[in-house]
């Protein structure tokens, strides 16, 4: 006689139950072996970090009273230290690792790293598009706010707009770097100081001050935001290039500034990178002049003119920084050429 359909049904769930149960202890036996290498990785990498740190001390020491030949091995030694420490930089964008203090502060003691590249990559793309289509809505905001809305609301919103923007950014580029990214030094600290400044911009209260900036910062935002959009434009393409020539990481950013890797064919936009570095030099100026006028009681306008004077300085002098280096580069080829 044969088995009604029902206990046929459940003879099989119970079956494939059975399979899920095996399937997920190896998986939970894999996990482990898993932290134990992870742990043992960091571990070893520490080790050799330190081993490192101390043979190059000891080097330093040596140095002074080496022969000539002596001094080559050294020179390569610490050569061959600098790709060790490369490689380690590597390896730790697979390995959990303890957040640095902003992101302790923001999401507290989670392990923000993605084990494969699939994840790394998407998460990257995903950042990418954010900055594209914020881009877009930002600009289309500061034009409703300048030739359709004069509204205090309006402008809050979209100040507050841009304080979540950069936030977020800041955010997302610090896991990011967790994951083997390698953007860093001003392009990094420039989003906390545009987060600082929008903060300030959301608090200032309405006035004649505000009423005398308002149109200028709009402006400044919608050029500011253009010039983004053409900078991911031109620099996405560019890195998928440098990409598929091995000439860069497969997480390398598009960014808000000029970089080394983009003499290839972005120099275009330099240009456009020193109107808007020098329109922040002048809204500080504007600022300042505020700032000193009989009716100014608001902080908040001497403090804008001092972080878009900072926003001024630190993107002019590392833009310039990158030129005048790939200027001596090109020089030194020359003269080994000649």
């Amino acid at each position: 006689m044969s088995k009604p359909k029902f206990l046929s049904e459940w003879d099989e769930i119970d079956e494939e139950y059975q399979q899920l149960q095996e399937t997920h202890k190896i998986y939970r036996q894999k996990l482990e072996e898993l932290t134990n290498l992870q742990a043992t990785c960091s571990s070893a990498i520490s080790k050799q970090r330190k081993c490192l740190k101390d043979l190059r001390h000891s080097l330093t020491k040596c140095a002074q009273t080496c022969d000539e030949k002596e001094l080559e091995q050294m020179m390569d030694i610490k050569t061959q230290i600098k790709d060790k420490e490369n490689v380690f930089f590597d390896m730790e964008a697979y390995l959990p690792k303890k957040n640095g203090l902003y992101l302790n502060l923001v999401l507290g003691n989670v392990n923000v790293t993605l084990l494969s590249n699939q994840a790394k990559f998407a998460y990257k793309d995903e950042y990418e598009k954010f900055k594209l289509y914020m881009t877009i809505i930002l600009m289309f905001g500061a034009i409703t706010c300048l030739f359709f809305l004069n509204c205090r609301v309006t402008d809050e919103i979209f100040n507050f707009l841009l304080v979540w923007y950069y936030c977020t950014l800041t955010i997302r580029e610090s896991i990011l770097m967790s994951n083997g990214s390698r953007i860093k030094g001003w392009w990094v600290s420039h989003h906390y100081v545009s987060t600082f400044l929008s903060g300030v911009m959301l608090t200032w209260p309405e006035g004649p001050m505000y009423q005398m900036f308002r149109s200028q910062f709009l402006a400044f935002s919608i050029y500011q935001s253009f010039v983004q959009f053409l900078q991911y434009y031109y620099q996405s393409g560019c890195l998928y290039r440098l990409r598929a020539l091995g000439e860069r990481n497969q997480l390398d950013l598009t960014v808000e500034g000029f970089q080394s890797w983009m003499w290839r064919g972005l120099t275009f936009l330099l240009p456009f990178l020193f109107f808007g570095h020098f329109w922040q030099l002048h809204n500080s100026v504007t600022l300042f002049r505020l700032a000193g006028h009989e009716d100014c009681k608001e902080w908040q306008v001497f403090m804008l003119a001092l972080t878009f004077l900072v926003l001024f300085l630190g993107n002019t002098l590392t833009t310039l920084k990158v030129v005048h280096q790939k200027f001596q580069k090109n020089q030194e080829k020359v003269q080994k050429s000649d």
